[in-house]
């Protein structure tokens, strides 16, 4: 462990340069450092793994609509701060692999941390919402 785990609608597989960004991922992963500088995962088990989605709905179904969902699972004993760096570091590079796609269509990105069986980040970023947060 660490596992981050990439699920993402089929229409990410031909724009989005997957395994580039598991690349980028599992580097980011292996730069994170705890307050005494110490790396905060290891380098033999960083593992990221990518998956289309076999089948899948977004939204209302009446656009180009996308959606990555990337699951970090970690064992425990890491404070509050590292959950939140490395959950910030890894959304960031999420939102500038993806950042392309973002300019051109609605796409929903979502991190979740899992230390052992409790959530301890959720990080979000979307140009999807906002089409149907509209003031009617």
């Amino acid at each position: 462990m660490p596992h981050l785990v990439l699920l993402y609608t089929p229409d990410l597989e031909r724009d989005a340069e997957i395994p580039g960004l598991c690349r980028a991922l599992a580097d980011c992963m292996l730069e994170q450092r705890d307050d005494s500088g110490k790396a905060v995962f290891p380098t033999g088990g960083t593992r990221v793994l990518a998956y289309p989605a076999a089948h899948c709905a977004v939204a209302d179904g009446k656009g180009e609509y996308g959606f990555l969902y990337a699951n970090l699972r970690m064992g425990s004993g890491r404070s509050a701060a590292v959950h939140h760096g490395v959950g910030d570091s890894l959304l960031q590079v999420l939102k500038n692999h993806l950042d392309p796609l973002l300019q051109q269509r609605p796409i929903g990105i979502t991190l979740q941390i899992d230390e052992s069986a409790q959530q301890v980040f959720d990080g979000k970023h979307s140009t999807l919402h906002p089409l149907f947060n509209r003031p009617a």
